[in-house]
């Protein structure tokens, strides 16, 4: 079967330029990479023409040569008639490196000593939806990894230094053959440092880190919501052999109200009126997050359910100065525990009701007593 060519596998025009190649080539090795496919050997070789692909089309010299004599320029180890080129997994590496970083976790970190970077930590922070109404300023306490300060780091005892990995000879990572192939993985002695701890420090144990407890202070926003993520950069565990620490990450969890219920920036808030307020009208003042009094006009037949609108005496906006509004729904409240007068005096009211003092209670009776006679019909 013949080998497909390079711009068809990376499905580009054979003028695409270097943009179009980089673009193709990060789309389709992030679809095929063996680390997102374990055990897939389909896609482990899709992955290998990728980079073989790539890296020539990406070459000028070797674009050239492919251009000329196609698959032909490249045959054998050396030589060939565009002057030969041979490909190894180890350069694939480079090529997949050299566009995406860090993207698989620092695997490919290793060589000269380079360290690793330090774990993010989360820390859950609970707080009173009056603090998220007017924002403030915490403290909290959290257990990291701080860099060990006896050996700055190293994790070599004072007067040592680390030495080159015997392994891998100071590179990090160590190389096989297979076939046609060289491939290459973290070297497993040092874990990728490419240096060995020969004396290690009697404070950290050769680890370069210790554990402390650090107090923080963590601004919270106005407008802040459940859920909401911040991060203090630098704030999680030391780095590894001097490198760079990790973020720490405050997610905000705001416990229940004892009176408002939250809904992005509007506030709802059930209010109790008696059965005479809500039949004959009157006023109720609403407390606000704000500290203030809100008055309600609450008219004549009132019913549960029926809801009043405060304008901007909401939550504010987490980004900008707008208000929302506050919802006060009222909830009519049946008499209970009545003395003697006062049953007598609802008694007597009740004789007086008509189907105008309860129109929906006469007008679902008078539907019952239809579907009733239609039903014995």
């Amino acid at each position: 079967m013949d080998k497909p060519g390079y711009y068809e596998t990376l499905g580009v025009e054979r003028g695409a330029d270097t943009t179009d190649l980089k673009k193709a080539y990060r789309k389709l090795a992030m679809q095929f990479h063996p680390d997102r496919n374990p055990g897939d050997d389909v896609a482990e070789a899709k992955f290998k023409e990728l980079s073989e692909a790539y890296e020539v089309l990406s070459d000028a010299e070797k674009r050239s040569a492919y251009d000329r004599f196609g698959h032909a320029a490249f045959e054998g180890a050396s030589g060939g008639p565009g002057g030969g080129f041979g490909f190894t997994a180890s350069s694939f590496a480079d090529v997949f490196d050299d566009l995406f970083g860090d993207f698989m976790g620092g695997r490919r970190a290793g060589g000269g000593g380079s360290g690793r970077r330090g774990a993010d930590l989360r820390y859950n922070l609970e707080i009173k939806l009056e603090d998220a109404y007017n924002g403030r300023q915490t403290t909290i306490r959290t257990t990291t990894t701080v860099t060990c300060e006896k050996c700055t780091g190293s994790g070599a005892e004072a007067g040592s230094q680390p030495v080159a990995c015997p392994s891998c000879q100071g590179a990090g990572k160590v190389r096989a053959q297979q076939g046609f192939f060289t491939i290459e993985r973290t070297c497993p002695s040092c874990q990728g440092a490419g240096r060995v701890i020969e004396n290690p420090c009697q404070t950290c144990h050769g680890s370069g880190r210790n554990a402390r407890e650090k107090q923080l202070q963590v601004n919270i926003p106005r407008g802040v919501e459940d859920g909401t993520r911040i991060r203090l950069a630098d704030e999680g565990e030391a780095g590894v052999r001097g490198g760079p620490s990790g973020d720490l990450y405050i997610f905000i969890s705001i416990e229940a109200h004892r009176l408002f219920q939250r809904d992005g920036q509007n506030l709802y808030c059930r209010v109790p009126l008696s059965m005479t307020r809500a039949a004959l009208g009157g006023t109720v003042e609403v407390p606000g997050l704000d500290g203030k009094r809100a008055r309600v006009t609450v008219p004549e037949g009132t019913q549960t359910g029926q809801q009043f609108r405060l304008r901007g005496k909401g939550m504010p906006a987490l980004r900008g100065d707008s208000m929302g509004d506050m919802f006060v729904q009222a909830m009519v409240e049946t008499p209970m525990n009545l003395t003697p007068e006062q049953k007598a005096l609802l008694t007597q009211f009740e004789d007086l009701a008509s189907e105008a003092t309860s129109p929906e209670a006469e007008g679902f009776f008078t539907k019952a007593k239809e579907l009733w006679d239609d039903l014995r019909d």
